[in-house]
Protein backbone atom coordinates (compact mmCIF):
# COMPACT_ATOMS: atom_id res chain seq x y z
CA UNK A 1 0.00 0.00 0.00
CA UNK A 2 1.56 3.54 -1.02
CA UNK A 3 2.01 5.85 1.97
CA UNK A 4 0.86 9.05 2.54
CA UNK A 5 3.37 11.87 2.54
CA UNK A 6 2.53 15.41 3.90
CA UNK A 7 4.67 17.81 1.78
CA UNK A 8 4.66 20.92 4.50
CA UNK A 9 4.95 24.43 2.24
CA UNK A 10 4.49 28.03 4.07
CA UNK A 11 5.72 29.24 7.37
CA UNK A 12 5.87 32.53 9.02
CA UNK A 13 9.35 33.36 7.71
CA UNK A 14 10.07 36.06 4.46
CA UNK A 15 10.91 33.08 2.15
CA UNK A 16 7.60 31.52 1.80
CA UNK A 17 7.96 32.04 -1.81
CA UNK A 18 11.06 29.78 -1.81
CA UNK A 19 9.18 27.18 0.75
CA UNK A 20 6.53 26.88 -1.65
CA UNK A 21 8.75 26.38 -4.47
CA UNK A 22 10.89 23.98 -2.41
CA UNK A 23 7.34 21.45 -2.01
CA UNK A 24 6.62 21.62 -5.50
CA UNK A 25 9.69 20.87 -7.08
CA UNK A 26 9.62 18.06 -3.66
CA UNK A 27 6.32 17.01 -4.63
CA UNK A 28 6.65 16.79 -8.43
CA UNK A 29 9.82 14.54 -7.43
CA UNK A 30 8.32 12.32 -5.10
CA UNK A 31 7.95 8.48 -6.61
CA UNK A 32 4.41 8.33 -7.12
CA UNK A 33 4.47 4.25 -7.29
CA UNK A 34 5.47 4.78 -3.82
CA UNK A 35 4.10 7.50 -2.40
CA UNK A 36 0.78 9.36 -2.49
CA UNK A 37 1.81 13.09 -2.16
CA UNK A 38 -0.19 15.79 -0.41
CA UNK A 39 0.96 19.20 -0.41
CA UNK A 40 -0.10 21.03 2.48
CA UNK A 41 0.23 25.21 3.30
CA UNK A 42 0.63 26.48 7.10
CA UNK A 43 0.49 29.94 7.53
CA UNK A 44 -0.49 30.74 10.86
CA UNK A 45 -2.76 28.83 12.19
CA UNK A 46 -4.76 28.12 8.91
CA UNK A 47 -3.51 24.97 7.22
CA UNK A 48 -4.65 23.81 4.34
CA UNK A 49 -4.60 20.45 1.51
CA UNK A 50 -4.54 21.35 -1.64
CA UNK A 51 -5.77 19.48 -4.15
CA UNK A 52 -6.50 20.62 -7.74
CA UNK A 53 -7.65 24.30 -6.79
CA UNK A 54 -9.39 23.11 -3.43
CA UNK A 55 -8.69 23.39 0.01
CA UNK A 56 -9.56 20.95 2.99
CA UNK A 57 -8.78 22.40 5.96
CA UNK A 58 -6.39 20.59 8.73
CA UNK A 59 -7.34 18.62 11.76
CA UNK A 60 -5.22 20.25 14.45
CA UNK A 61 -5.97 17.26 16.46
CA UNK A 62 -4.52 14.70 14.81
CA UNK A 63 -3.19 15.86 11.63
CA UNK A 64 -5.49 14.70 9.22
CA UNK A 65 -8.03 16.22 7.22
CA UNK A 66 -11.53 14.98 4.88
CA UNK A 67 -12.16 14.83 1.51
CA UNK A 68 -15.48 13.41 -0.02
CA UNK A 69 -16.12 11.88 3.88
CA UNK A 70 -13.22 10.05 4.14
CA UNK A 71 -10.63 11.00 6.87
CA UNK A 72 -6.86 11.02 5.16
CA UNK A 73 -4.45 10.68 7.53
CA UNK A 74 -0.41 10.69 6.39
CA UNK A 75 2.63 8.23 7.33
CA UNK A 76 5.11 10.81 7.28
CA UNK A 77 5.78 14.52 6.74
CA UNK A 78 8.05 16.01 4.27
CA UNK A 79 9.33 19.63 5.78
CA UNK A 80 9.78 22.03 3.18
CA UNK A 81 9.38 25.29 5.60
CA UNK A 82 12.43 27.84 5.56
CA UNK A 83 12.32 29.48 8.86
CA UNK A 84 9.43 29.09 11.86
CA UNK A 85 8.05 26.79 11.92
CA UNK A 86 9.51 24.17 10.34
CA UNK A 87 13.34 24.80 10.68
CA UNK A 88 13.54 25.88 14.42
CA UNK A 89 12.18 22.57 15.75
CA UNK A 90 8.38 23.94 16.57
CA UNK A 91 6.58 21.68 13.69
CA UNK A 92 9.01 18.65 14.69
CA UNK A 93 7.75 18.82 18.23
CA UNK A 94 4.21 18.76 16.96
CA UNK A 95 4.98 16.03 14.69
CA UNK A 96 6.56 13.85 17.07
CA UNK A 97 3.75 14.21 19.32
CA UNK A 98 1.48 12.63 17.66
CA UNK A 99 4.09 10.23 16.51
CA UNK A 100 4.39 11.20 12.45
CA UNK A 101 7.78 10.58 11.15
CA UNK A 102 9.26 13.59 9.53
CA UNK A 103 12.20 14.42 6.73
CA UNK A 104 14.43 16.69 9.07
CA UNK A 105 16.70 17.15 12.36
CA UNK A 106 14.59 16.34 15.56
CA UNK A 107 13.69 19.25 17.82
CA UNK A 108 16.86 19.49 19.68
CA UNK A 109 19.11 19.72 16.46
CA UNK A 110 16.97 21.92 14.64
CA UNK A 111 16.26 25.03 17.46
CA UNK A 112 20.36 24.47 17.89
CA UNK A 113 21.06 24.77 14.30
CA UNK A 114 18.59 27.45 13.86
CA UNK A 115 19.69 29.79 16.00
CA UNK A 116 23.24 30.85 14.38
CA UNK A 117 25.06 31.95 17.47
CA UNK A 118 24.31 29.18 19.33
CA UNK A 119 25.00 26.68 16.47
CA UNK A 120 28.85 27.99 16.46
CA UNK A 121 28.98 28.63 20.35
CA UNK A 122 28.17 25.05 20.33
CA UNK A 123 30.67 23.62 17.60
CA UNK A 124 33.36 25.93 18.37
CA UNK A 125 33.43 24.41 21.79
CA UNK A 126 34.37 20.86 19.87
CA UNK A 127 36.71 22.29 18.23
CA UNK A 128 34.95 23.54 14.77
CA UNK A 129 36.30 26.64 13.25
CA UNK A 130 34.35 29.69 12.63
CA UNK A 131 34.85 33.55 12.08
CA UNK A 132 34.90 35.75 14.95
CA UNK A 133 31.35 37.51 15.91
CA UNK A 134 29.03 39.32 18.09
CA UNK A 135 25.71 38.69 19.37
CA UNK A 136 23.27 41.68 19.70
CA UNK A 137 19.97 41.71 21.31
CA UNK A 138 16.66 44.08 20.74
CA UNK A 139 16.37 46.90 23.50
CA UNK A 140 19.92 46.11 24.50
CA UNK A 141 22.30 48.92 24.35
CA UNK A 142 25.89 48.41 21.92
CA UNK A 143 29.31 49.90 21.00
CA UNK A 144 29.83 50.45 17.46
CA UNK A 145 33.19 51.52 18.20
CA UNK A 146 33.75 48.26 20.40
CA UNK A 147 31.83 46.28 17.63
CA UNK A 148 34.53 47.76 15.01
CA UNK A 149 37.70 47.02 17.73
CA UNK A 150 36.81 43.18 17.65
CA UNK A 151 35.98 42.68 14.30
CA UNK A 152 37.33 45.21 11.99
CA UNK A 153 35.53 46.35 8.49
CA UNK A 154 33.57 44.65 6.61
CA UNK A 155 31.68 42.34 8.36
CA UNK A 156 28.19 40.82 8.04
CA UNK A 157 25.00 41.49 9.69
CA UNK A 158 22.59 38.95 9.81
CA UNK A 159 19.28 38.32 11.63
CA UNK A 160 20.53 35.12 14.40
CA UNK A 161 17.25 33.41 13.79
CA UNK A 162 16.02 33.33 10.32
CA UNK A 163 15.40 30.61 7.87
CA UNK A 164 16.03 32.72 4.93
CA UNK A 165 18.98 35.43 3.31
CA UNK A 166 16.75 38.34 4.57
CA UNK A 167 17.95 41.04 6.52
CA UNK A 168 21.84 40.72 5.72
CA UNK A 169 24.00 43.48 5.06
CA UNK A 170 28.32 43.66 4.14
CA UNK A 171 29.25 46.50 6.03
CA UNK A 172 32.46 48.30 5.19
CA UNK A 173 32.21 50.91 7.08
CA UNK A 174 31.58 51.54 10.82
CA UNK A 175 29.05 54.14 10.17
CA UNK A 176 26.74 52.11 8.16
CA UNK A 177 26.33 49.55 10.51
CA UNK A 178 23.45 50.96 12.37
CA UNK A 179 20.91 50.83 9.82
CA UNK A 180 22.48 47.13 8.99
CA UNK A 181 21.66 46.46 12.35
CA UNK A 182 17.96 48.06 12.19
CA UNK A 183 17.69 46.53 8.80
CA UNK A 184 18.30 43.04 10.71
CA UNK A 185 16.24 43.25 13.41
CA UNK A 186 13.16 43.59 11.32
CA UNK A 187 13.81 40.04 10.69
CA UNK A 188 14.00 39.05 14.35
CA UNK A 189 15.10 39.84 18.23
CA UNK A 190 18.61 39.35 17.94
CA UNK A 191 21.48 40.17 15.29
CA UNK A 192 24.58 38.64 14.35
CA UNK A 193 27.38 40.35 13.46
CA UNK A 194 30.05 38.26 12.06
CA UNK A 195 33.88 39.33 10.77
CA UNK A 196 34.31 39.28 7.40
CA UNK A 197 36.73 36.53 5.42
CA UNK A 198 37.64 36.91 2.05
CA UNK A 199 37.69 34.07 0.64
CA UNK A 200 35.41 31.41 -1.84
CA UNK A 201 32.44 30.42 -0.83
CA UNK A 202 31.50 26.41 -1.37
CA UNK A 203 28.66 24.51 0.39
CA UNK A 204 28.23 20.66 0.53
CA UNK A 205 25.13 18.49 0.89
CA UNK A 206 24.91 15.23 2.50
CA UNK A 207 22.45 12.63 3.94
CA UNK A 208 22.70 9.83 6.14
CA UNK A 209 20.07 6.82 6.93
CA UNK A 210 20.41 3.41 7.94
CA UNK A 211 21.04 2.18 4.23
CA UNK A 212 23.17 4.23 3.28
CA UNK A 213 25.55 7.83 3.83
CA UNK A 214 25.70 9.88 1.13
CA UNK A 215 27.55 13.14 0.87
CA UNK A 216 27.49 15.06 -2.21
CA UNK A 217 29.95 16.94 -4.41
CA UNK A 218 31.68 20.09 -3.58
CA UNK A 219 29.84 23.19 -4.92
CA UNK A 220 32.00 26.44 -5.53
CA UNK A 221 29.60 29.65 -5.28
CA UNK A 222 30.25 33.24 -7.13
CA UNK A 223 28.05 35.90 -6.92
CA UNK A 224 27.90 38.48 -9.20
CA UNK A 225 26.77 40.66 -6.22
CA UNK A 226 28.60 41.84 -3.42
CA UNK A 227 27.56 38.48 -1.03
CA UNK A 228 25.38 35.62 -1.87
CA UNK A 229 22.23 37.45 -0.71
CA UNK A 230 18.56 35.56 -1.09
CA UNK A 231 18.79 37.55 -4.77
CA UNK A 232 21.76 35.38 -5.63
CA UNK A 233 20.76 32.58 -4.04
CA UNK A 234 17.39 32.06 -6.49
CA UNK A 235 18.10 33.98 -9.18
CA UNK A 236 20.53 31.62 -11.97
CA UNK A 237 21.41 34.74 -13.35
CA UNK A 238 22.86 36.72 -9.73
CA UNK A 239 25.57 33.92 -9.22
CA UNK A 240 27.61 31.35 -10.96
CA UNK A 241 27.87 28.04 -9.14
CA UNK A 242 30.09 25.41 -10.09
CA UNK A 243 29.96 21.46 -9.38
CA UNK A 244 32.07 19.74 -8.94
CA UNK A 245 34.11 23.03 -6.99
CA UNK A 246 36.97 24.01 -8.61
CA UNK A 247 39.44 23.47 -5.56
CA UNK A 248 41.80 20.15 -5.13
CA UNK A 249 40.75 16.60 -4.53
CA UNK A 250 42.42 16.87 -0.81
CA UNK A 251 40.33 20.05 0.05
CA UNK A 252 37.59 18.74 -1.51
CA UNK A 253 37.52 15.39 0.91
CA UNK A 254 38.33 17.71 3.97
CA UNK A 255 35.12 19.76 3.29
CA UNK A 256 32.97 16.39 2.44
CA UNK A 257 34.68 14.77 5.43
CA UNK A 258 34.12 18.52 7.77
CA UNK A 259 30.40 17.87 6.88
CA UNK A 260 30.11 14.35 8.12
CA UNK A 261 31.38 15.53 11.52
CA UNK A 262 29.22 18.29 11.48
CA UNK A 263 26.43 15.89 10.98
CA UNK A 264 27.16 14.08 13.53
CA UNK A 265 28.35 16.94 16.23
CA UNK A 266 24.40 18.44 15.79
CA UNK A 267 22.95 14.95 15.17
CA UNK A 268 21.33 15.65 12.20
CA UNK A 269 18.74 13.50 10.31
CA UNK A 270 17.65 14.02 6.61
CA UNK A 271 19.34 16.30 4.16
CA UNK A 272 21.73 19.07 4.95
CA UNK A 273 23.52 21.43 3.71
CA UNK A 274 26.79 22.81 5.16
CA UNK A 275 28.14 26.18 3.82
CA UNK A 276 32.15 27.55 4.05
CA UNK A 277 34.13 29.93 3.67
CA UNK A 278 38.03 28.61 2.24
CA UNK A 279 40.68 31.47 3.15
CA UNK A 280 44.31 30.39 2.01
CA UNK A 281 43.29 26.29 2.66
CA UNK A 282 41.67 26.98 6.00
CA UNK A 283 37.85 26.25 6.43
CA UNK A 284 35.87 28.77 8.24
CA UNK A 285 31.68 27.10 8.63
CA UNK A 286 28.88 29.44 7.50
CA UNK A 287 25.80 27.62 8.98
CA UNK A 288 24.02 24.24 8.80
CA UNK A 289 21.29 24.29 6.97
CA UNK A 290 18.86 21.56 8.15
CA UNK A 291 15.74 21.96 5.89
CA UNK A 292 18.18 23.39 2.78
CA UNK A 293 16.41 24.70 -0.39
CA UNK A 294 14.78 22.18 -3.03
CA UNK A 295 13.95 24.06 -6.18
CA UNK A 296 14.55 23.39 -9.40
CA UNK A 297 17.79 25.97 -8.45
CA UNK A 298 19.03 25.16 -5.69
CA UNK A 299 22.12 23.26 -4.35
CA UNK A 300 21.08 19.66 -3.12
CA UNK A 301 19.19 18.69 -6.31
CA UNK A 302 22.36 20.25 -8.32
CA UNK A 303 24.56 18.21 -6.32
CA UNK A 304 22.29 15.06 -6.91
CA UNK A 305 22.25 15.34 -10.26
CA UNK A 306 26.30 15.90 -10.35
CA UNK A 307 26.74 12.73 -8.87
CA UNK A 308 24.43 10.96 -11.69
CA UNK A 309 22.08 10.05 -8.79
CA UNK A 310 18.09 10.34 -9.02
CA UNK A 311 16.75 12.84 -6.73
CA UNK A 312 13.96 10.80 -6.47
CA UNK A 313 16.12 7.64 -5.03
CA UNK A 314 17.59 10.23 -2.28
CA UNK A 315 13.95 11.46 -1.35
CA UNK A 316 12.89 8.19 -0.75
CA UNK A 317 15.94 6.80 1.23
CA UNK A 318 15.04 9.92 3.54
CA UNK A 319 10.99 8.66 3.58
CA UNK A 320 11.94 4.72 3.96
CA UNK A 321 14.64 5.93 6.61
CA UNK A 322 11.47 6.34 9.26
CA UNK A 323 9.99 2.93 9.04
Amino acid sequence: MKRNIAVIAGGDSAEIVISLQTADHIFNTLDKDLYNPYLIELKGLDWNVKIENKEYAIDKNDFSFIKDEKKIKFDFAYIAIHGTPGENGILQGYLQLLRIPHSTCDVLSSSLSFNKHACNSYLKSLGFNFANSVLLKQNESYSIKEIDNQLGMPCFVKPNADGSSFGISKVKKAEELNDAIKKAFKEGKEVIIEEFIDGLEVTCGLVKTKSESIVFPVTEVLPKKEFFDFEAKYDPDMAEEITPARISKELTIRIQKLSSEIYDALKCKGIVRVDYIIKNDELFILEANTVPGMTANSFIPKQVKAMDRDLKDILSLVIENEF
